[in-house]
């Protein structure tokens, strides 16, 4: 079978929406026109130079169910959670949270020179590991490879493998690859993704042409959400302007999706066993 380039699919404007205790973010999905991108659930991009619009933070909240994935680009944000983990993450730091079975954690960003940006998603975990116990790991920025092209592409590799280079988060339900690409002008970036799972960029800077085939492509500027149908490979070109975008796969689950705020079950019992468990005082265990 020939290889099949990955056509777009969907292009979604992110919607402004107040989360946590008042923070101004850029939402993609959940949305009115796309609920999930399985088995991915929810993607923010959080960016301001005005503290006023992140300073309040997400005080201690649970999660059940998910991963929550931060990766920053600006600022600092302060952690803690029922584990015992605290510490903080600056540019270029990942986070990647398992909350399984439940976790209480609390993201209190602060700035540094006025400036906080990065990025949050969410992972859905498989019915058989939602109850698992809860995990975390934090990546420092030195610990991310990059790889730098002759062409002038630059990559940083949070997860997955681009020209024999891992990324540090591993043992990931979804097989995950999440990628931090920048294109300069006139220059052409392909990945080959595997048959079957999902893909989602993110255009946070400039604007380049996204599932390009041989007959077609998607220009798209920032901010963009850019969903890819099913295929072998992405492409990417770019004309006068450079492009900076995550790019994101993972293996769909195909199981039902119970949601209810932070907990994301696979049925109604499960969201109102996880609510009597917080109430009971047995969600952390």
């Amino acid at each position: 079978m020939n290889a099949q380039p990955r056509k777009v699919t969907q292009v979604v404007t992110p919607q402004t929406v107040l989360e946590g205790a008042g923070v101004r973010l850029k939402r993609s999905m959940p949305s009115s026109v796309l609920d999930y991108v399985d088995p991915f659930l929810l993607f923010d991009h959080f960016g301001s130079s005005n503290p006023d619009d992140y300073i309040l933070g997400f005080p201690m909240h649970p999660h059940r169910g998910i991963e929550t994935v931060t990766y920053m680009l600006e600022g600092v944000v302060n952690h803690r959670d029922s584990l015992g983990n605290g510490g903080s993450i600056e540019a270029g730091d990942v986070q990647w949270m398992t909350s399984g079975r439940g976790i209480m954690h609390e993201e209190m960003p602060q700035p540094r020179d006025g400036n906080m940006a990065g990025f949050q998603l969410w992972v859905n975990l498989p019915a058989k590991l939602k109850m698992t116990t809860p995990r975390y790991q934090e990546i420092p920025s030195g610990r991310i490879p990059e790889i730098r092209r002759e062409d002038g592409v630059k990559l940083r590799v949070i997860a997955g493998t681009v020209d024999n280079v891992s990324g540090p988060v591993t043992e990931i339900a979804a097989q995950p690859t999440y990628l931090d690409v920048s294109l300069p002008a006139h220059a052409s970036f392909s990945h080959p993704i595997e048959r079957g799972q999902a893909a989602f960029a993110y255009v946070f800077e400039g604007e380049g042409t996204f599932g390009v085939t041989d007959e077609e492509g998607e220009a798209c500027s920032r901010p963009r959400l850019v969903v890819f149908d099913d295929g072998d490979s992405v492409k990417v070109v770019t004309a006068g302007q450079p492009v900076r975008f995550l790019l994101v796969s993972g293996e769909p689950l195909h199981e039902p999706i119970a949601r209810y705020g932070p907990f994301v079950m696979n049925t109604r019992e499960e969201i109102e066993q996880a609510l009597r468990d917080l109430r009971d005082g047995t969600f952390v265990q």
